[in-house]
Parts: C-alpha cells; sequence; structure tokens
C-alpha cells in the first residue's frame, strides 16, 4: 500500500514539475514576445510605476532597481516597489505591464485588500510554520515507533501539529493567487485609465499577465499536493499502529 501511495505522490509531482516548466516557460515567452512592442506612451517601467503612484496619491513608497530578470517585487515593510533590469528602464509593452501589477500590490495595500492582508499576516506564520513542520512530524512518527512509556496519541498530536503548520504555507498559495489576479486586473485598469497603454496594446499586456498566474497556479499544485502527501503519510502510519493494538 505505502508503495502505491508513494507511486502515485511521485506522479502527481511530476504532473506539477511538468506543469510549472511549461507555466514559467510561457512567462518567459510572452514577455519576450511583447518586449520587442514598445508601447505609444513612450513610458518605462520606472515612468509607469511612478505615475500610477503619483495619479492614486500614493506618496510615501519609493521606486528601486534590482539584478534579475522579472524578479520585481513591492517590499511593504521597506515601502520601495523593486523594478528587475528587464522592467525598470524598459519602455516596452511588457515591462510596462509588469510594472503597473506591482503597483496593483501597492494599491491593494493602500485600499486595504483584505485578501493582501491575510496573504501578508501569514508571512511569518508560514515561515515560521515551514522550518518546524518536517521536524515535529518526525518526533511525533519516532515517539509513537520508539517510546513505550508515552501516551499513545502524543505521537500523533506531535505529528499533526507539524501537518497542520505546513498547512499554513498551502493557504499562503491559496491566497496568493487571487491577490495576484487582483493584482493583475487592477493593472489593466490603471494602465487604460492613465493613457499609458491604449486599447489596441492591451491584449499584449493581458498575455504576459495572464501567463504570469500560471505559476502560482502550479505552486498552489505543488503545495496541495505535499500537504496532503503529508497528511495522508502521518495517517497511514498511526492508522497502522492503532490496527496492530
Amino acid at each position: 500500500m505505502y508503495w502505491q501511495d508513494y507511486i502515485w505522490f511521485m506522479f502527481a509531482i511530476l504532473a506539477c514539475m511538468i506543469f510549472s516548466g511549461i507555466a514559467s516557460g510561457k512567462v518567459k515567452t510572452a514577455f519576450n514576445k511583447h518586449n520587442s512592442t514598445r508601447c505609444r506612451s513612450g513610458l518605462t517601467g520606472y515612468d509607469t510605476a511612478a505615475r500610477l503612484m503619483r495619479a492614486n496619491g500614493v506618496r510615501d513608497i519609493s521606486i528601486g532597481s534590482v539584478r534579475g530578470f522579472l524578479t520585481d517585487h513591492y517590499h511593504p515593510a521597506k515601502s520601495i516597489v523593486n523594478l528587475s533590469e528587464s522592467t525598470y528602464g524598459n519602455n516596452s509593452v511588457a515591462a510596462v505591464a509588469v510594472a503597473a501589477h506591482e503597483i496593483g500590490h501597492v494599491m491593494q495595500r493602500q485600499n486595504g485588500y483584505a485578501l493582501y492582508k491575510v496573504r501578508t499576516a501569514l508571512v511569518p506564520v508560514v515561515n515560521f510554520g515551514t522550518r518546524l513542520s518536517m521536524p515535529l512530524v518526525l518526533v511525533g512518527l519516532l515517539l509513537d515507533w520508539f517510546s513505550a512509556t508515552a501516551d499513545a496519541n502524543t505521537g500523533f498530536y506531535i505529528a499533526m501539529v507539524g501537518v497542520i503548520l505546513y498547512g499554513g504555507s498551502l493557504l499562503f498559495a491559496l491566497v496568493t493567487l487571487p491577490v495576484e489576479l487582483n493584482a493583475s486586473k487592477r493593472a489593466k485598469k490603471m494602465l487604460l485609465a492613465e493613457g499609458i497603454l491604449t486599447e489596441a496594446e492591451m491584449p499584449a499586456a493581458s498575455e504576459v499577465l495572464s501567463a504570469a498566474a500560471l505559476t502560482y497556479l502550479a505552486s498552489l499544485l505543488t503545495s496541495l499536493v505535499y500537504f496532503l502527501r503529508f497528511l495522508v503519510r502521518v495517517l497511514t502510519m498511526f492508522g497502522r499502529r492503532d490496527n496492530r493494538r
């Protein structure tokens, strides 16, 4: 039974890896495809970010540049939007769309978007949980296997605490997907409202942002597979223990 479950798990993980690879490839393909198309407004990623924040009354967020390809991110704790080298000084439709997406996150924070608040609150929980989840599960299993004096349920409870903590990463991935989709939706509205992109340029911007969303879906599916594997393994091990008694 164990090997049958393990084989299904490996197939599921392989499928997630393939999907993740396809998603990453689509992002690069879409960006490179529309990176050669200069937006008619002539604005760069930096110009776009600055203009959108100015138009929405955001004065306390700075704009920085970071190395890498599509390493763009908004760092709320440091009040900075970091644009990658592929975005910062680039005036392509792709670069402008990516920059606007990051400002979408800024506006989520400014407007008190509920799911953004939830995701932000989950960050320390996920960091804490992923460090302790596996050790707790192992301790629980070892306690069950080798400690004859321990309470019969002690190991199970400890292992389940580990599973629950790991579940925090699944919840984070689950919340992240709609947050990213919402940021892209806000980005497209702002780009049109400010005349940075025209209606004719929007399909290209949408293609880039939609491709990026696939990577978050891949992350969610991978987290789900690992969590289920984690949970099933613990329940199976302790189920066998109960059957032996």
